[in-house]
Protein backbone atom coordinates (compact mmCIF):
# COMPACT_ATOMS: atom_id res chain seq x y z
CA UNK A 1 0.00 0.00 0.00
CA UNK A 2 2.69 2.54 1.28
CA UNK A 3 4.94 1.28 -2.21
CA UNK A 4 1.57 2.33 -4.33
CA UNK A 5 1.20 5.69 -2.96
CA UNK A 6 4.89 6.54 -3.04
CA UNK A 7 4.72 5.66 -6.77
CA UNK A 8 1.59 7.87 -6.98
CA UNK A 9 3.32 10.73 -5.68
CA UNK A 10 6.39 9.92 -7.27
CA UNK A 11 4.51 10.04 -10.96
CA UNK A 12 2.42 13.31 -9.89
CA UNK A 13 5.81 15.13 -8.94
CA UNK A 14 7.82 14.44 -12.00
CA UNK A 15 4.48 15.34 -14.06
CA UNK A 16 4.65 18.74 -11.91
CA UNK A 17 8.21 19.42 -12.78
CA UNK A 18 7.59 18.74 -16.42
CA UNK A 19 4.95 20.96 -17.00
CA UNK A 20 6.79 24.05 -14.43
CA UNK A 21 9.16 24.07 -16.93
CA UNK A 22 6.97 24.08 -20.11
CA UNK A 23 5.64 26.84 -18.11
CA UNK A 24 9.10 28.65 -17.55
CA UNK A 25 10.45 27.87 -21.25
CA UNK A 26 6.81 29.60 -22.76
CA UNK A 27 7.71 32.73 -20.43
CA UNK A 28 11.68 32.63 -20.68
CA UNK A 29 12.78 31.04 -24.17
CA UNK A 30 15.68 33.41 -24.32
CA UNK A 31 16.65 31.90 -21.30
CA UNK A 32 16.83 27.93 -22.61
CA UNK A 33 17.37 28.58 -26.23
CA UNK A 34 19.79 27.37 -28.01
CA UNK A 35 20.94 25.57 -25.25
CA UNK A 36 17.49 23.14 -24.96
CA UNK A 37 17.62 23.03 -28.80
CA UNK A 38 21.20 21.68 -29.19
CA UNK A 39 20.50 19.18 -26.32
CA UNK A 40 17.34 17.85 -27.98
CA UNK A 41 18.86 17.21 -31.08
CA UNK A 42 21.63 15.02 -29.15
CA UNK A 43 19.08 12.86 -27.33
CA UNK A 44 17.11 12.54 -30.28
CA UNK A 45 20.19 11.52 -32.45
CA UNK A 46 20.78 8.75 -29.77
CA UNK A 47 17.88 7.58 -29.61
CA UNK A 48 17.44 7.05 -32.93
CA UNK A 49 20.02 5.59 -33.09
CA UNK A 50 19.34 3.01 -31.13
CA UNK A 51 15.48 2.68 -32.90
CA UNK A 52 17.61 2.37 -36.17
CA UNK A 53 17.81 -1.46 -36.54
CA UNK A 54 14.80 -1.54 -38.25
CA UNK A 55 12.64 -0.15 -40.98
CA UNK A 56 8.98 -0.04 -39.41
CA UNK A 57 8.21 1.42 -36.15
CA UNK A 58 8.78 0.10 -32.85
CA UNK A 59 6.77 2.53 -30.58
CA UNK A 60 3.47 1.73 -32.06
CA UNK A 61 3.88 -2.14 -31.49
CA UNK A 62 5.46 -1.09 -27.92
CA UNK A 63 2.71 0.96 -27.14
CA UNK A 64 0.11 -1.89 -28.37
CA UNK A 65 1.73 -4.15 -25.95
CA UNK A 66 1.78 -1.86 -23.07
CA UNK A 67 -2.14 -1.65 -23.35
CA UNK A 68 -2.24 -5.03 -23.63
CA UNK A 69 -0.16 -6.08 -20.36
CA UNK A 70 -2.63 -2.72 -18.71
CA UNK A 71 -5.57 -4.66 -19.80
CA UNK A 72 -4.19 -7.89 -18.76
CA UNK A 73 -3.34 -6.98 -15.10
CA UNK A 74 -6.98 -5.27 -14.71
CA UNK A 75 -8.88 -8.12 -15.74
CA UNK A 76 -6.73 -9.48 -13.37
CA UNK A 77 -7.73 -7.38 -10.73
CA UNK A 78 -11.24 -7.52 -11.48
CA UNK A 79 -11.23 -11.14 -11.12
CA UNK A 80 -9.45 -10.73 -7.83
CA UNK A 81 -11.11 -7.94 -6.81
CA UNK A 82 -8.09 -6.70 -5.42
CA UNK A 83 -4.59 -4.83 -6.32
CA UNK A 84 -6.14 -1.90 -8.31
CA UNK A 85 -4.17 0.41 -6.55
CA UNK A 86 -1.04 -1.46 -7.41
CA UNK A 87 -1.95 -1.69 -10.66
CA UNK A 88 -2.92 2.12 -11.19
CA UNK A 89 0.28 3.28 -9.55
CA UNK A 90 2.53 1.38 -11.84
CA UNK A 91 0.49 2.50 -14.76
CA UNK A 92 1.19 6.15 -13.53
CA UNK A 93 4.81 5.95 -12.95
CA UNK A 94 5.30 4.73 -15.94
CA UNK A 95 2.83 7.22 -18.27
CA UNK A 96 4.62 10.23 -16.25
CA UNK A 97 8.06 9.22 -16.84
CA UNK A 98 7.52 8.57 -20.50
CA UNK A 99 5.85 12.09 -20.41
CA UNK A 100 8.62 13.73 -18.74
CA UNK A 101 11.07 12.21 -21.46
CA UNK A 102 9.09 13.47 -24.10
CA UNK A 103 8.99 17.04 -22.52
CA UNK A 104 12.86 16.96 -21.65
CA UNK A 105 13.55 15.99 -25.21
CA UNK A 106 11.22 17.34 -27.40
CA UNK A 107 8.19 19.49 -26.58
CA UNK A 108 10.16 22.76 -25.23
CA UNK A 109 10.79 22.95 -28.99
CA UNK A 110 7.49 24.75 -29.60
CA UNK A 111 8.96 27.64 -27.79
CA UNK A 112 12.55 27.94 -30.31
CA UNK A 113 12.48 30.96 -31.75
CA UNK A 114 10.98 31.02 -35.33
CA UNK A 115 12.73 29.27 -37.92
CA UNK A 116 12.70 32.38 -40.50
CA UNK A 117 14.67 34.03 -37.67
CA UNK A 118 17.62 31.22 -38.07
CA UNK A 119 17.39 31.29 -42.01
CA UNK A 120 17.13 34.95 -41.70
CA UNK A 121 14.21 35.10 -43.81
CA UNK A 122 12.13 37.64 -43.73
CA UNK A 123 8.44 36.92 -43.72
CA UNK A 124 5.65 39.67 -44.39
CA UNK A 125 2.32 40.51 -45.73
CA UNK A 126 2.23 39.46 -49.58
CA UNK A 127 -0.22 40.29 -52.76
CA UNK A 128 -2.11 38.57 -54.37
CA UNK A 129 -0.19 39.24 -57.47
CA UNK A 130 3.06 37.87 -55.65
CA UNK A 131 1.15 34.48 -54.61
CA UNK A 132 0.64 34.02 -58.28
CA UNK A 133 3.67 34.49 -59.43
CA UNK A 134 5.08 32.18 -56.50
CA UNK A 135 2.61 29.62 -57.39
CA UNK A 136 3.58 29.89 -60.72
CA UNK A 137 7.39 29.30 -60.08
CA UNK A 138 6.77 26.36 -57.91
CA UNK A 139 4.00 25.00 -61.01
CA UNK A 140 6.95 25.17 -63.55
CA UNK A 141 9.92 23.87 -61.53
CA UNK A 142 7.55 20.62 -60.55
CA UNK A 143 6.36 20.14 -64.44
CA UNK A 144 10.56 20.30 -64.74
CA UNK A 145 10.89 17.47 -62.82
CA UNK A 146 7.76 15.48 -63.07
CA UNK A 147 8.54 13.60 -66.28
CA UNK A 148 11.94 12.48 -64.81
CA UNK A 149 10.38 10.29 -62.04
CA UNK A 150 9.22 6.60 -62.75
CA UNK A 151 5.62 6.17 -64.48
CA UNK A 152 3.58 3.56 -66.46
CA UNK A 153 2.31 3.66 -69.60
CA UNK A 154 -0.57 5.98 -68.82
CA UNK A 155 1.32 8.48 -67.00
CA UNK A 156 0.43 7.24 -63.15
CA UNK A 157 3.79 7.23 -61.19
CA UNK A 158 5.27 4.33 -60.13
CA UNK A 159 5.35 3.41 -56.20
CA UNK A 160 8.87 3.42 -54.81
CA UNK A 161 10.71 1.44 -52.67
CA UNK A 162 9.37 2.49 -48.90
CA UNK A 163 12.67 1.57 -47.15
CA UNK A 164 15.06 3.25 -49.80
CA UNK A 165 13.14 6.12 -49.72
CA UNK A 166 12.62 6.12 -46.36
CA UNK A 167 16.68 5.56 -46.14
CA UNK A 168 16.94 8.93 -48.19
CA UNK A 169 14.44 11.12 -46.45
CA UNK A 170 16.22 10.30 -43.04
CA UNK A 171 19.57 11.47 -44.61
CA UNK A 172 17.99 14.49 -46.26
CA UNK A 173 18.91 17.48 -44.15
CA UNK A 174 23.39 16.47 -44.51
CA UNK A 175 23.79 19.03 -47.37
CA UNK A 176 21.71 21.63 -45.71
CA UNK A 177 23.56 21.10 -42.30
CA UNK A 178 26.81 22.24 -43.61
CA UNK A 179 24.80 25.78 -44.29
CA UNK A 180 22.11 26.03 -41.54
CA UNK A 181 23.40 24.51 -38.09
CA UNK A 182 20.04 24.05 -37.44
CA UNK A 183 19.82 21.02 -39.81
CA UNK A 184 22.30 19.38 -37.98
CA UNK A 185 21.12 16.34 -36.82
CA UNK A 186 20.00 12.28 -36.50
CA UNK A 187 20.30 10.79 -40.11
CA UNK A 188 18.48 8.00 -39.47
CA UNK A 189 16.08 6.15 -41.73
CA UNK A 190 12.12 7.44 -41.70
CA UNK A 191 10.45 4.51 -41.17
CA UNK A 192 6.54 2.98 -41.63
CA UNK A 193 4.25 1.96 -39.59
CA UNK A 194 3.35 -1.87 -39.18
CA UNK A 195 0.18 -1.72 -37.03
CA UNK A 196 -1.75 1.61 -37.05
CA UNK A 197 -0.73 3.03 -40.42
CA UNK A 198 -4.17 2.80 -41.75
CA UNK A 199 -5.76 3.49 -39.01
CA UNK A 200 -3.83 7.02 -39.07
CA UNK A 201 -4.99 7.59 -42.90
CA UNK A 202 -8.48 7.25 -41.52
CA UNK A 203 -8.06 9.81 -39.16
CA UNK A 204 -6.55 12.54 -41.94
CA UNK A 205 -2.92 11.63 -40.46
CA UNK A 206 0.26 10.93 -42.84
CA UNK A 207 3.48 10.61 -40.34
CA UNK A 208 4.26 11.01 -36.71
CA UNK A 209 6.61 11.51 -34.95
CA UNK A 210 7.51 9.99 -31.54
CA UNK A 211 9.46 12.18 -29.46
CA UNK A 212 10.12 9.17 -26.76
CA UNK A 213 11.85 6.41 -29.53
CA UNK A 214 12.94 9.79 -31.68
CA UNK A 215 11.11 7.76 -34.39
CA UNK A 216 9.75 9.67 -37.48
CA UNK A 217 7.19 7.35 -38.72
CA UNK A 218 4.77 7.22 -42.19
CA UNK A 219 2.09 4.91 -43.21
CA UNK A 220 2.89 2.85 -45.95
CA UNK A 221 0.15 3.84 -47.72
CA UNK A 222 0.77 7.61 -48.38
CA UNK A 223 0.55 8.35 -51.62
CA UNK A 224 3.26 8.10 -54.29
CA UNK A 225 4.18 11.54 -55.02
CA UNK A 226 3.66 13.23 -51.37
CA UNK A 227 5.83 10.16 -49.51
CA UNK A 228 9.33 11.82 -49.92
CA UNK A 229 8.08 15.07 -48.82
CA UNK A 230 5.67 13.85 -45.63
CA UNK A 231 8.88 11.95 -45.06
CA UNK A 232 11.04 14.86 -44.79
CA UNK A 233 8.32 16.89 -42.84
CA UNK A 234 8.96 14.22 -40.06
CA UNK A 235 12.27 14.06 -40.23
CA UNK A 236 12.33 17.74 -39.61
CA UNK A 237 10.68 17.18 -36.09
CA UNK A 238 13.41 15.09 -35.16
CA UNK A 239 15.64 18.05 -35.73
CA UNK A 240 14.20 19.68 -33.21
CA UNK A 241 11.80 21.20 -35.48
CA UNK A 242 7.92 21.21 -34.06
CA UNK A 243 6.22 23.77 -35.45
CA UNK A 244 3.76 22.37 -38.20
CA UNK A 245 4.65 24.77 -41.18
CA UNK A 246 7.74 25.05 -40.56
CA UNK A 247 8.79 21.28 -40.73
CA UNK A 248 6.66 21.70 -44.12
CA UNK A 249 9.27 24.55 -45.47
CA UNK A 250 11.97 22.49 -43.96
CA UNK A 251 10.97 19.03 -46.07
CA UNK A 252 10.28 21.73 -49.05
CA UNK A 253 14.50 22.55 -48.20
CA UNK A 254 15.35 18.79 -47.80
CA UNK A 255 13.59 17.57 -51.15
CA UNK A 256 14.43 20.30 -53.98
CA UNK A 257 18.17 20.24 -52.38
CA UNK A 258 18.06 16.08 -52.96
CA UNK A 259 20.05 14.78 -55.90
CA UNK A 260 16.97 12.40 -56.48
CA UNK A 261 14.35 13.63 -58.46
CA UNK A 262 11.97 12.09 -56.82
CA UNK A 263 12.18 13.62 -53.98
CA UNK A 264 12.97 17.00 -55.90
CA UNK A 265 9.56 16.69 -57.78
CA UNK A 266 8.26 15.93 -54.62
CA UNK A 267 9.26 19.09 -52.89
CA UNK A 268 8.40 21.49 -56.13
CA UNK A 269 4.79 19.51 -55.93
CA UNK A 270 4.21 20.16 -52.67
CA UNK A 271 4.86 23.78 -52.63
CA UNK A 272 2.83 24.20 -55.18
CA UNK A 273 -0.32 22.69 -54.12
CA UNK A 274 0.11 24.93 -50.64
CA UNK A 275 0.49 27.77 -52.40
CA UNK A 276 -2.35 27.06 -54.73
CA UNK A 277 -4.55 26.16 -52.20
CA UNK A 278 -3.88 29.70 -51.00
CA UNK A 279 -4.43 31.20 -54.04
CA UNK A 280 -7.60 29.76 -54.16
CA UNK A 281 -8.62 30.63 -50.90
CA UNK A 282 -7.50 34.10 -51.81
CA UNK A 283 -8.77 34.36 -55.42
CA UNK A 284 -10.31 31.43 -57.04
CA UNK A 285 -10.62 32.92 -60.36
CA UNK A 286 -6.77 33.90 -60.79
CA UNK A 287 -6.85 30.27 -59.42
CA UNK A 288 -8.31 28.49 -62.33
CA UNK A 289 -6.59 30.73 -64.49
CA UNK A 290 -3.04 29.82 -63.29
CA UNK A 291 -4.39 26.05 -63.51
CA UNK A 292 -4.62 25.62 -66.93
CA UNK A 293 -2.19 28.77 -68.29
CA UNK A 294 0.57 26.24 -69.30
CA UNK A 295 -1.78 23.48 -70.40
CA UNK A 296 0.48 23.10 -73.61
CA UNK A 297 3.23 22.02 -71.81
CA UNK A 298 3.44 18.21 -71.19
CA UNK A 299 4.89 18.17 -67.81
CA UNK A 300 2.33 20.19 -66.53
CA UNK A 301 -0.03 18.16 -67.72
CA UNK A 302 1.37 15.45 -65.43
CA UNK A 303 1.33 17.47 -62.58
CA UNK A 304 -2.36 17.47 -63.04
CA UNK A 305 -2.65 13.49 -63.33
CA UNK A 306 -0.64 13.40 -60.11
CA UNK A 307 -3.07 15.73 -58.60
CA UNK A 308 -6.11 13.71 -59.74
CA UNK A 309 -4.48 10.48 -58.41
CA UNK A 310 -3.55 11.82 -55.00
CA UNK A 311 -6.82 13.40 -54.14
CA UNK A 312 -8.21 9.46 -55.77
CA UNK A 313 -5.57 8.02 -52.76
CA UNK A 314 -6.98 9.84 -50.19
CA UNK A 315 -11.06 9.84 -50.82
CA UNK A 316 -10.31 6.21 -49.97
CA UNK A 317 -9.84 6.84 -46.73
CA UNK A 318 -12.32 9.85 -45.99
CA UNK A 319 -14.18 8.85 -42.67
CA UNK A 320 -15.96 10.60 -39.48
CA UNK A 321 -12.82 9.88 -37.55
CA UNK A 322 -10.72 12.57 -39.46
CA UNK A 323 -12.82 15.48 -37.73
CA UNK A 324 -12.00 14.32 -33.94
CA UNK A 325 -8.60 13.46 -35.20
CA UNK A 326 -8.12 17.56 -36.37
CA UNK A 327 -9.78 18.21 -32.93
CA UNK A 328 -7.91 16.73 -31.21
CA UNK A 329 -4.46 17.98 -33.20
CA UNK A 330 -5.91 21.52 -33.23
CA UNK A 331 -6.13 21.61 -29.52
CA UNK A 332 -2.18 20.06 -29.00
CA UNK A 333 -1.37 22.73 -31.13
CA UNK A 334 -2.83 25.42 -29.50
CA UNK A 335 -1.83 24.07 -26.01
CA UNK A 336 1.71 25.09 -27.37
CA UNK A 337 1.37 28.46 -28.65
CA UNK A 338 0.38 27.58 -32.15
CA UNK A 339 -2.44 29.35 -31.88
CA UNK A 340 -3.80 28.67 -35.80
CA UNK A 341 -3.92 25.44 -34.69
CA UNK A 342 -3.77 22.81 -38.26
CA UNK A 343 -4.16 25.77 -39.93
CA UNK A 344 -0.42 26.63 -39.34
CA UNK A 345 -0.01 23.57 -41.88
CA UNK A 346 -0.93 26.08 -44.82
CA UNK A 347 1.00 28.88 -43.58
CA UNK A 348 4.15 27.54 -44.94
CA UNK A 349 3.20 29.07 -47.91
CA UNK A 350 4.54 32.41 -46.16
CA UNK A 351 7.89 30.94 -45.88
CA UNK A 352 7.83 29.36 -49.88
CA UNK A 353 6.56 32.89 -50.98
CA UNK A 354 9.77 34.65 -48.94
CA UNK A 355 12.04 31.93 -50.02
CA UNK A 356 11.42 32.39 -53.44
CA UNK A 357 11.53 36.25 -53.30
CA UNK A 358 14.44 36.12 -51.38
CA UNK A 359 16.52 34.57 -54.26
CA UNK A 360 17.24 31.37 -52.28
CA UNK A 361 15.30 29.57 -54.90
CA UNK A 362 18.33 28.71 -57.31
CA UNK A 363 17.25 25.31 -58.56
Amino acid sequence: MKNDVRRILIAVIILGTGIAEMFLMHRFPGFFFPSYRLLSKKWLSALAFLMSWTHFSVWDAGALCLVILLLYFLIRCIRNRSGFLHVLSIALLTASVLAFSALQGWLGNHYAPKLSEELSLEIRKYSVEELYETAEYYYLKAAEYAPLIERDAEGHALKQDLNQTGNTAGASYRNLAGKYWIFEGSAAPVKHFTLIGEYLLYNGITGMFMPVTAEASVPANVPVIPLPFTMCHEAAHRLGIASEQEANFCAFLASVSNEDPYFIYSGYYSAFSYCYSSLYSADPKKAAELYHLHDDFSGILLVQLDRRDTSEAYKKYESPLKEISDNINDTYLKTFSQESGIRSYGEVTDYLIAWYFSGNETN
